[in-house]
């Protein structure tokens, strides 16, 4: 699938060997395993033996006209169908269980998979291509594994549990019935490569459909703000029509493959027994051996057109577990050592860049960063500014280990990133983006996010110090309040708020903050102004700033272009040092409040 890097030179799924790549999730549960196929295979001895019953019953009971043998042979067929009856509860019942059990056990470990993998794969993999694995493939594979294979395997059982018993029936007529079989199974070869290829297709074009609907539904008040509907509507309709038409091609397919089947098998069948009750007729065979011969074979032929049938599913299931195991082989670009260096205790808040270079994935030709050096002392408030792209954002991409960068080292409280466990790394930040992540769930639970241990007091204190517990209090339920989808029931101003509480709860020991306040009105702005002072107090504070107003009190600013580090001092020194940065306040600044600013500074 275009755009995503887990797609390119994927492997075909020439066979059913991927379904065995699910046997590691089926292991505990072995048991239920074993009495599913014990289940599954006293049924399928119960089915064959209905035919001997039927031949005791024709020849004994009718034939022979004796009441007793008619008596026995409907008591033993009562018997049997018992048997089936439980036995086939007994396997549904097991096999569903096994499908649902495998399938939620593989979710989870794809879930935990993705999880794991660094910024880097995002770049470049779609994320409805990663939902669609999540949850179209593991449905399909849950079908399989609770159905499909459970059919396939009762059907090959039955297959040939079959052909034996028309070999021990007839051997004469049975011979003729595998004079047939290389003319059966022809189709299925050549008609099954192109279902699988075709599969294939169909699942990445509902990948497509579902990353489209994800990313317009997400930017729907963009979409309607500029009246955009009609033109995605219509590339909606596009790729529906781009999946449906597909998903037609390998049903025409599978439908082709299963009526050439069908009529192959059925046709030659006709055929034999028209030659087997010739052979009645002339005395040669019993009418209970010819009619056990009929059931037989209709076994035999139900069950290559079953297998046939779900032998398309199989082959869909196969590239879905292909998928599924491609991914969770994928092998995060960041991750913490076997053996980590320990933090220092207590955290300190010291970070630092060493000749840093670094470029991202998808832009392997762009140095993001260059030959990039900086200190920052614990407790100290240093501001990144810069035209945009100049690289300030990288700067915290890099601190969090989201990427590792090509040369030079990134250190905190003294410890190499790529040398300490990154869980415990990343626990030493809070971080405040300009443009704040609010979860589909209540106020509460949105705060709790930064410590997941901390009590509903702990909460509270945090929510009022971020001077966010006034709004959420008049809420219908309080910090019980469901904020909608993206925290949509909250003004800008009041979802950056709840971003400072939640960082205020983890208690950071370094806060980044990434225009905390850029895009806030000037009452948001004064109130979360307000909290940021309490959230900064005695944490070492980087700051990404455009409005040159909200860093003019830092202890340093630090100017970057192009990667590089080009300038660092105070308001007042860089305004003569810098022309970069000279520039940068002129267009923010006129020349009587600059200087009334620069005044206020000296004071």
């Amino acid at each position: 699938m275009a755009g995503s890097s887990i797609d390119i030179d994927r492997p075909k799924a020439k066979n059913l060997r991927y379904l065995s790549r699910t046997a590691g999730f089926l292991k505990p549960y072995w048991r239920r395993g074993i009495l599913a196929i014990i289940a599954l295979t006293v049924t399928a001895l119960a089915i064959l033996a209905l035919g001997q019953g039927l031949r005791q019953l024709i020849d004994g009971g009718f034939a022979g006209g004796d009441a007793a043998a008619l008596d026995q042979a409907l008591i033993f067929l009562l018997s049997l169908s018992v048997v089936m009856a439980l036995g086939t509860a007994a396997r549904f019942y097991l096999v569903s269980w096994l499908g649902e059990r495998v399938v939620a056990d593989l979710r989870q470990a794809v879930f935990e998979r993705v999880m794991t993998l660094h910024a880097g794969f995002f770049e470049t993999t779609k994320t409805g291509e990663v939902l669609s694995r999540l949850t179209t493939d593991t449905t399909l594979l849950q079908t399989v594994i609770g159905s499909s294979a459970s059919i396939a395997l009762r059907n090959a059982l039955n297959l040939l549990g079959g052909i034996v018993m028309l070999f021990v029936t007839n051997p004469v007529l049975t011979g003729l019935v595998f004079l047939v079989v290389p003319v059966v199974v022809a189709p299925i070869m050549i008609f099954g490569r192109r279902v699988r290829r075709l599969s294939r297709a169909s699942q990445d074009r509902v990948a497509d459909v579902g990353a489209f609907a994800e990313e317009t539904i997400n930017a729907m008040r963009t979409v309607q703000a500029f009246t955009h509907e009609t033109e995605d509507n219509r590339r909606f309709f596009g790729e529906v029509t781009g999946a449906f038409t597909t998903a037609i091609a390998r049903i025409r397919m599978r439908a082709m493959l299963t009526s050439v089947v069908i009529l192959l098998v059925f046709g030659a069948i006709g055929v034999i027994l028209w030659i087997g009750g010739r052979d009645m007729l002339a005395g040669e065979i019993s009418g209970g051996e010819l009619a056990a011969f009929i059931y037989y074979a209709t076994i035999v032929a139900f069950s290559v057109g079953v297998i046939s049938e779900v032998y398309g599913e199989l082959l869909r299931a196969a590239g879905a577990t292909e998928r599924l195991i491609e991914l969770l082989e994928t092998e995060p670009g960041i991750a913490s050592p076997d053996h980590p260096e320990p933090l220092p205790e207590p955290a300190t808040g010291r970070v630092a860049f060493e000749n840093v270079t670094f470029h991202y994935p998808s832009r392997p030709d762009q140095a993001a960063l260059s030959d990039f050096t900086l200190a920052v002392e614990p407790g100290e408030t240093v501001a990144l500014v810069g035209p945009s792209g100049a690289g300030k954002s990288t700067v915290f991409q890099l601190l969090l280990r989201f990427y590792d960068p090509a040369q030079g080292a990134v250190t905190v409280d003294g410890v190499d990133v790529r040398r300490a466990d990154t869980k415990l790394v990343r626990s030493r930040f809070a971080l405040v983006p300009q443009d704040p992540v609010i979860f589909s769930t209540d106020g509460a639970e949105n705060i709790r996010y930064g410590n997941p241990a901390a009590d509903d007091g702990a909460v509270r204190r945090a929510a009022i110090a971020a001077e966010a517990a006034e709004f959420l209090d008049q809420l219908p339920e309080g910090f019980a309040t469901f904020l909608g989808e993206k925290g949509v029931r909250l003004s800008g101003g009041q979802r950056q708020r709840l971003s400072l509480a939640r960082a205020l709860l983890r208690d950071p020991a370094v806060l980044l903050l990434d225009e905390a306040t850029s895009a806030l009105d000037a009452e948001s702005e004064r109130l979360v102004q307000a909290a940021l002072e309490k959230l900064k107090a005695g944490r070492t504070t980087l700051v990404i700033a455009h409005r040159l107003a909200t860093v003019i009190n830092a202890d340093r600013i630090l100017v970057i272009d192009g990667g590089r580090l080009v300038a660092s001092g105070t308001h007042t020194e860089l305004l003569d040092s810098s022309p970069l940065y000279a520039h940068l306040a002129a267009l923010q600044f006129d020349a009587g409040r600059s200087a009334e600013i620069t005044a206020e500074i000296a004071e």
